[in-house]
């Protein structure tokens, strides 16, 4: 690893295994100490600008050919390679890409963060930390319920029967396999305490070892 190359650190699971709550506690941890940016996979489904409401509704957003991996590969080679990128927004109310976007600029620590983040072989070639969160399906199921209802207007009905049909088997035939790529796994997510502080010691361990 050269001395200016960030650490990437691919994190993957199922739907709301807290994938996203350990990138945060890891951005919290690092983040007066050195720069770390986070690139969230769920940013990079596919421009649906050519398709109605209706249609867009219809997509199954569990599966891999629902994301632009071709532009996020780009984007995380120019970053690596210590270059600025626009990356694009989602918006979850339209089912499409925001018209905002975001300037990201290169960091010492990059995050990888999103269902998968282990399943592009291209991607994990640039992973030097590759994460599993391992949580039980139905703890995971009762978090999207509750997420749903709460911040996406969506009834009880509609989300059991995405979960059902689309949710669960993709994550049964992409998902769960991609943890035979992870370094490390942690079950449970955010409350297994003590992964999560092996995980930060890995990652300081790295940074010292690119200061020398």
């Amino acid at each position: 690893m050269t001395a200016n190359k960030p650490i990437v650190i691919g994190i993957a699971g199922g739907t709301c295994s807290g994938k996203s709550s350990i990138a945060n506690i890891l951005i919290k941890q690092f983040d007066n100490k050195k720069s770390i940016n986070i690139i969230k996979e769920d940013d990079y489904y596919k421009d649906q600008s050519d398709l109605s409401m209706e249609e867009r509704a219809k997509t199954n957003y569990d599966h891999p050919l629902a994301f632009d991996f071709d532009l996020m590969l780009e984007h995380l080679h120019k970053l690596i390679a210590g270059e600025s990128i626009e990356k694009p927004t989602y918006d979850y109310t339209i089912h499409n890409r925001s018209k905002e976007t975001e300037i990201v600029h290169p960091s010492d620590v990059l995050i990888i963060e999103g269902l998968f983040a282990l399943y592009t072989p291209e991607i994990r070639e640039l992973e030097d930390i590759k994460i599993f969160v391992d949580t039980a399906a139905d703890v995971r199921f009762i978090r999207r319920l509750k997420r749903d209802v709460k911040e996406r207007a969506r009834t009880v009905e509609s989300i059991t029967d995405q979960y059902l049909t689309t949710v669960k088997p993709m994550h049964d035939q992409f998902i769960e396999p991609t943890k035979q790529y992870a370094d490390i796994i942690i079950p449970h997510g955010k409350s297994n305490i003590i992964a999560i502080d092996l995980l930060k010691t890995k990652i300081h361990s790295i940074l010292n070892d690119k200061m020398i």
